[in-house]
């Protein structure tokens, strides 16, 4: 390895280690120092890369933006990331706060582990930047919210990186949402809609995220900075099945299968249901004891809105030969424009969903709302923290979507907004 190249680069920059976790710092939104929210129309826009392990290295390619940084606490995938890059104005840091400090950035993308979403989004936002961030949104309910609130305050763009819900074929179902959603809005099948997500309609869950309770603590590796890593999670001993690839298993950090697959497969049936503004207000739950820190599978959760329609998941992949929407008046099926041939001529007579910005460079520039921003998000997010709520405790529960509180439940109103490890906090 060529250590002058790296040192070129600056990959990880000695002030670093003396901000530490409570280390004071000062963001400079770009404005303060001349420039403005909404850049010129010819000018480049400039992105960093916050967390370049796994999910990170797919970020480093989306265009629309110019690389200018990236960030990781674990020096091996800031090295191997700077090498891949091959381009000398990358800079790499450790700490996303001198990321964030610099005032030439304009987008912060954010696939850490989600038990980091949280506090590097509202840091952006405060800081002037505008977000690109991994799902699921935020790791709780009460983290959400305050995303949403720093996002709006600061007028900054938000973008959470599911994309089905207008590109794209719907993962297994053969067919991209909008023909679904203009199905749904002529009233073919009636309401209210029941879906069902499972392996016969094109999802399959990731249960090999569940974590191991057998875990004995091991040395942390001198190039991860492990107590940076948890941040605001509670300090458990260090073993390397805790995090990167394998941190989704464990309840601090993530949510098994469904905290990584769940906002991909729910928020383009939240669309499909027009239910982007509200929550269900019943979860029933089949799962087995969770333990305190390791997830584990479950075997069904039934979301349940107000006006009766229903999100089915089933974990198992039980069910067979069944529909993905039903409603009084139709089933839909997988593959559903060769079952009937003539459904797109039925559909022509009636109007096409509004349109959707999908185009993140463009909402940026042009300071419009991206199609799934931090309301979307949030709200599609919390259907996922919803269901992990239900697996943890192991019961059926009650939900106020407009307090965004749990009815007359002490302990599942306390996984809303659960404390964090000192000195962080919203």
């Amino acid at each position: 390895m060529n250590n002058n190249r790296i040192s070129r680069r600056a990959f990880l920059h000695q002030s670093a280690a003396g901000l530490g976790a409570a280390g004071l710092f000062t963001l400079i939104p770009r404005h303060a120092l001349g420039a403005t929210d909404r850049p010129a129309p010819n000018d480049e826009l400039t992105r960093a890369v916050i967390g370049v392990g796994g999910m990170g290295q797919s970020h480093l390619r989306y265009p629309g933006a110019r690389l200018v940084a990236v960030c990781d606490v674990d020096e091996q995938h800031l090295r191997s990331t700077l090498e891949r890059v091959d381009d000398p104005d990358v800079k790499g840091y450790k700490d996303f706060r001198e990321v964030l400090e610099r005032p030439d950035i304009d987008v912060v993308h954010i696939p850490t582990p989600p038990h980091w979403h949280a506090l590097i989004s509202i840091a952006a936002a405060q800081a002037g930047k505008d977000i690109w961030c991994e799902k699921p949104m935020t790791r709780t309910i009460g983290e959400g919210r305050k995303v949403v609130e720093a996002v709006q305050r600061h007028g900054r763009i938000f973008r959470i990186n599911t994309w089905f819900r207008f590109e794209d074929t719907f993962y297994g179902f053969g067919t991209p949402v909008k023909p679904i959603k203009k199905l749904v809005l002529s009233g073919m099948l009636g309401w209210p809609l029941k879906a069902v997500i499972c392996g016969e309609t094109g999802f399959d869950w990731k249960f090999y995220w569940s974590g191991r309770t057998d875990l004995v603590p091991e040395p942390v590796p001198p190039h991860l900075d492990y107590d940076f890593w948890l941040g605001p999670a509670p300090y458990k001993p260090y073993h390397p099945h805790r995090v990167h690839g394998t941190f989704r298993g464990y309840w601090d950090y993530d949510g098994g299968g469904l905290g990584d697959m769940g906002q991909h497969y729910l928020d383009p049936v939240q669309y499909i249901l027009g239910k982007d503004d509200t929550s269900p207000v019943e979860i029933e739950v089949d799962a087995p004891q969770q333990h305190f820190d390791a997830v584990g599978s479950w075997r069904r959760i039934v979301f349940r809105y107000a006006d009766g329609c229903e999100i089915i998941l089933d974990g198992e992949n039980q069910q067979k030969n069944v529909p993905f929407l039903e409603g009084p008046e139709g089933k839909l099926y997988k593959q559903f424009e060769s079952d009937i041939p003539d459904l797109q001529k039925k559909l022509a007579a009636f109007p096409d969903p509004e349109p959707q910005l999908t185009d993140f460079e463009k909402a940026v520039r042009t300071r419009q709302k991206f199609a799934l921003d931090e309301c979307k998000a949030f709200r599609s997010c919390t259907l996922v923290n919803l269901g992990k709520i239900a697996v943890r405790l192991g019961r059926n529960l009650k939900f106020d979507p407009e307090r965004l509180q749990f009815i007359d439940d002490d302990a599942a109103n306390r996984l809303i907004d659960e404390p964090m490890r000192a000195p962080w906090h919203l």
